[in-house]
């Protein structure tokens, strides 16, 4: 499939295991899982900053094989999920940099587009969020107030 804001075609990145069932050389058991996520969380990390600390340090591949749910499932069981959804926030703060990019560089023509586009994906995701309920339908994303969304 091609990108949405590039020419490229490419589909390379990583892959899931094929395989849909928990490897035998896992020592932890789910509920050891969700407490490792849960203690992560509360120390301020993401839930892709969890996944990635759980394989890189703890050995487990996929956590939803060996739990049966997603590291967002478990931290929305806890009540430990954030306000705005990570992907939103990470588009906020791209677009709060590039703004103040642009407040020293006014000619900069490129980093305008990059703004605009980044500024499509927020409003596509706000429309998404909206619809799946996991932002209120009153929520709004206004670029003067970004810094309230990063904190």
């Amino acid at each position: 499939m091609a990108r949405m804001h590039s020419r490229a075609k490419g589909v390379s990145g990583s892959k899931k295991p094929s395989k849909k069932t928990v490897p035998a050389w896992i020592r932890y058991k789910a509920k050891e899982v969700e407490m490792l996520i849960s203690k992560m969380a509360k120390d301020g990390k993401t839930s892709s900053q969890i996944g990635i600390t759980l394989r890189d340090t703890y050995g487990i591949p996929d956590v939803k094989t060996l739990t049966g749910k997603r590291v967002s499932q478990i931290l929305d069981e806890k009540k430990l999920l954030p306000d705005v959804p990570e992907d939103l926030r990470s588009l906020i703060r791209k677009s709060a940099l590039i703004r103040k990019h642009q407040e020293g560089n006014r000619m900069d023509k490129t980093a305008l587009h990059g703004l605009q586009l980044t500024e499509s994906k927020i409003k596509r995701l706000v429309k998404y969020y909206k619809h799946t309920k996991r932002l209120p339908l009153d929520w709004k994303y206004e670029p003067s107030k970004s810094s309230t969304y990063l904190e």
